[in-house]
């Protein structure tokens, strides 16, 4: 997480946890995919922006345009007016089903089967839940070793 005095995450951490590049996230804020807070000259997502990111991530990882990526977006929060850290706070896995047009945010594996079995064309599927836990675990871990000899190696090339 980032320093004490600014809550968040740092665009370092976030391209770590999300398996994403810094260049993507800064392409990812020019044209307000997911746009994070400025503190000074750095960036600082939210723990909900760094959820967005992650299934963003996945869905590009899975083929899909960024157009479509923002009609998931834009479906999540003006259609449901909720965000996707919104859509898991209950105590059920949620999944976003898409086929790139149909969008579907769902709970109840009978229906996620239900969607999956009556598709006219394949359906992606993303354990929305599965992005949480996984960015919960990478946060609460310590750094490896090397992370921390680095760091230090940094600081004293800075200094």
């Amino acid at each position: 997480m980032a320093s004490s005095e600014a809550p968040g995450y740092n665009s370092s951490d976030v391209a770590r946890i999300c398996g994403v590049s810094l260049r993507q996230l800064q392409w990812w804020d020019e044209r307000n995919v997911v746009s994070p807070r400025q503190d000074g000259h750095k960036r600082i997502y939210m723990p909900e922006e760094v959820v967005e990111i992650s299934v963003i991530a996945e869905l590009r990882r899975k083929g899909f345009s960024l157009q479509k990526i923002r009609r998931v977006l834009r479906f999540l929060q003006k259609d449901m007016g909720k965000r996707l850290s919104d859509a898991i706070a209950g105590t059920a896995d949620v999944h976003l089903l898409t086929d790139g047009k149909s969008i579907y945010l769902e709970e109840a594996p009978a229906r996620i089967i239900d969607l999956l079995k009556n598709a006219k064309q394949p359906m992606f599927l993303v354990c929305v839940t599965d992005q949480v836990k996984r960015l919960t675990a990478i946060a609460e871990r310590k750094p490896a070793r090397s992370e921390t000899v680095s760091l230090a190696q940094r600081k004293a090339r800075v200094g």
